[in-house]
């Protein structure tokens, strides 16, 4: 794999969870999938990279989804364990650049993923990268409703999925949602960069109950009524050029 063009793989990830009573249990994946088919096909006749897209690691820590039917939650250890399982065997045949594509934001999920990119780096000698959405310098880059933190099956994932697979959407439904507006990150007032703003600031789960107890009582906030497959376009645009910018990165370290 020493050809002129640098094999990068990148790992869709998320978790299958409710999405409000409109959207698929796999969202996640799905907009991870949909970034790196995207990007995969922006670089296809790149000359200095060569993307490669493995199958989607769906399943994740999803604590906020309890008490609804269809969450499948996985443990931090398990989850870790499986990243660093496959990682492992792909530094293993010599492909050392691995980038993680992440659409699913609890905070004991990103913490597990951090920590996997650390081990493989550290233990295995990687260079293993997580396109990490909620940093600052990336969600500025994306929509207003996603900065807020009201974006859990709102405007924000519902206009992706609608760009992607709209038979996924009960779009009449849909259109009858109202707002709510609970911010995920209003819970903790310190960022895990310090400071707050933005997506940093993502809540941890209540223990009384995740999405109910945060006043999401169908497992969704924002405005997901006001989705349309055209800002979901946009969006995806706007995603696949951060993902192929972490590409370029790892490619030349």
């Amino acid at each position: 794999m020493d050809g002129p063009r640098v094999p990068v793989l990148l790992l869709p990830l998320g978790a299958i969870e409710p999405h409000g009573p409109h959207a698929p249990l796999g969202t996640d994946p799905l907009i991870s999938r949909g970034m790196c088919e995207r990007a995969a096909e922006r670089l296809a006749a790149d000359e200095d990279v060569h993307v490669l897209v493995l199958p989607e690691v769906p399943y994740g820590v999803t604590r906020f989804a309890s008490g609804f039917a269809g969450g499948v939650h996985i443990g931090e250890e398990t989850l870790h364990s499986l990243l660093v399982d496959i990682g492992a065997s792909l530094i293993g045949q010599r492909l050392r650049r691995i980038l993680l594509v992440n659409n699913h934001f609890e905070p004991a999920h990103l913490v597990t993923l951090r920590r996997a990119v650390e081990t493989l780096n550290f233990a295995y000698d990687g260079r293993v990268a997580l396109l990490d959405l909620v940093r600052r310098r990336h969600a500025q880059r994306l929509t207003e409703e996603f900065r807020s933190g009201e974006c859990h099956a709102g405007r924000y994932e519902t206009s992706l999925v609608l760009a992607d697979r709209p038979e996924l959407v009960d779009q009449a439904l849909m259109r009858t949602l109202p707002h709510v507006p609970v911010s995920l990150t209003a819970a903790r007032s310190a960022s895990v960069e310090g400071g707050g703003g933005g997506m940093d600031g993502l809540a941890a789960a209540p223990e009384d109950g995740g999405f109910r107890a945060m006043g999401m009582p169908e497992a969704y906030c924002g405005k997901p009524a006001e989705a349309t497959a055209e800002e979901g376009t946009e969006t995806f645009s706007t995603l696949t050029d951060l993902l192929v910018e972490a590409i370029r990165e790892l490619a030349g370290e």
